[in-house]
């Protein structure tokens, strides 16, 4: 999957929560994965994804939802979990892993999260999933979803084709200029990366906290 190529660079991933100058010198890898080990395990991550949820709501609750207003959702690290999966493969990136994990159904659903979608369609909004993983993961991204909860949906979007060649933002600002045309009314977007948010066709931004790994483009 072309978004997460950025893995490959193994715990590079995680040094952007220790951005340097060029007179410093980078943090120890072991270190930067132990931090960031320590922060999802300690609860610490779960306080700063509660108050994203909690500002959310409120903004969401200004709303006046109609019957074609969507609410947009990334999956990994948004809608469904992969640390457990991320430790598997020491915070660095294995092909094969990644893709037994996700055909074995075994991420969880974020619970914050689930909450914000159970809220949201009690508001009468619709709900889309706007993924970067590839077409041929659909069906299991799909059965993953409605085995973690997330039952209810229009539906589900994935990279197909040359999509698989965009950049992370491009492509979803791409499918939300489309939806719209599709007669769609966004109010937000949900995602882990600013990839997921940015562009055109927002709404309402939803930054879901991600310390495992950092889409850039």
């Amino acid at each position: 999957m072309k978004l997460f190529l950025n893995l490959t660079l193994t715990l590079s991933l995680t040094l952007f929560l220790f951005s340097c100058t060029k007179d410093e010198k980078p943090i120890n890898l072991t270190i930067a994965r132990n931090e960031v080990k320590q922060y999802y395990e300690s609860g610490k991550y779960d306080e700063e994804l509660n108050k994203v949820i909690a500002d959310a709501k409120k903004k969401f609750n200004e709303v006046k939802f109609k019957e074609n207003t969507v609410v947009i959702f990334d999956i990994d690290e948004t809608a469904l979990n992969n640390y457990g999966l991320a430790e598997q493969m020491d915070f660095g990136y294995v092909y094969e892993l990644n893709k037994q994990w996700n055909a074995e159904l075994k991420a969880p659903a974020i619970s914050q999260v689930k909450e914000l979608y159970e809220f949201l369609l009690s508001k009468g909004s619709k709900i889309i999933f706007l993924t970067g993983r590839n077409f041929y993961e659909y069906e299991v991204t799909y059965q993953n979803l409605v085995k973690e909860g997330y039952t209810v949906f229009d539906t589900l979007i994935t990279q197909i084709g040359d999509e698989t060649k965009m950049k992370a933002k491009d492509f979803k600002s791409g499918k939300r200029i489309w939806l719209t045309k599709q007669g769609y009314d966004i109010a937000g977007t949900v995602g882990d990366q600013w990839s997921d948010l940015e562009g055109y066709y927002h709404g309402i931004q939803v930054k879901i906290p991600n310390y495992l790994y950092l889409i850039e483009d």
